[in-house]
């Protein structure tokens, strides 16, 4: 396949950017939508040019570092599929792609299509720790937990921070990130103990970061590669209300 990439470059988070055309000759429908940029950079390497900066790790749909806005989409065309998932298949003979970073205040680009989403760091470790004594593997599975609990516990649990959510929000809104990961130590009852402390700090860190509030459109729960659902953010405003309710009361 020929294809047009139209790719955001930028130095860094303080000066402009802008699209710049390059021309992908001979792409493979097998290759990843990584690799293909990866063959780009090597010809840019060849000619004396600076390579395209963009994130990426595991390249199998798990670190969630792959933040690219493929099309005007987080990750690309597909549902539940992270950019280092997504093939060149998924493309046509002739097609233009537009390749932007995460569009957010609180993601500022470091340079090209690399943001900082150290924000999220920063939001997990307002959270705190678990104070109980949990044990090793084998006093896990001896606590009875309902099934229904275990399994959305599980499904919250499988965000991996990506950030896709916030991109896909036109508040840039992290709310479906913070309540997945508040979601899955609240619905177990090792977590329990501090939930009312957990789920204060993180709302106020999520705000001081700079995020937006929740549009109730449902976006960021259409952009999530491990589909997480907005279950978890009304879970985590009713976690939240009982806090400051409690908070107030004491």
């Amino acid at each position: 396949m020929n294809l047009t990439l139209r790719v955001w470059r930028q130095k860094n988070s303080s000066t402009g950017g802008q699209f710049v055309t390059y021309k992908a000759k001979d792409v493979s429908p097998d290759m990843s939508f990584l690799e293909m940029l990866d063959v780009i950079n090597e010809e840019l390497i060849g000619r004396g040019e600076e390579q395209i900066a963009f994130d990426h790790d595991c390249r199998e749909g798990i670190c969630g570092m792959c933040s690219l806005v493929i099309n005007g989409i987080p990750h690309g065309p597909h549902k539940a599929t992270t950019t280092c998932q997504l093939h060149m298949r998924s493309f046509k003979d002739g097609d233009t792609i537009t390749i932007e970073p995460w569009r957010a205040s609180a993601f500022p680009v470091i340079k090209d299509l690399v943001v900082d989403r150290t924000a999220f760091d920063r939001i997990i470790q307002s959270g705190g720790y678990v104070s109980v004594s949990t044990g090793g593997a084998p006093d896990g599975n001896a606590i009875p937990i309902p099934k229904d609990d275990a399994d959305k516990a599980f499904d919250a649990a499988a965000c991996i921070g990506c950030g896709a959510c916030v991109a896909a929000c036109k508040n840039g809104s992290a709310m479906l990130f913070v309540s997945a990961k508040i979601s899955h130590l609240s619905l177990l009852p090792q977590g329990k103990v501090e939930d009312a402390r957990r789920v204060l700090n993180m709302v106020d860190q999520m705000d001081a970061e700079g995020f937006g509030n929740c549009t109730n459109i449902g976006s960021c729960e259409a952009a999530c590669p491990k589909e997480i659902t907005l279950d978890n953010i009304a879970r985590m405003n009713r976690l939240y209300l009982k806090a400051v309710l409690q908070s107030k009361l004491s």
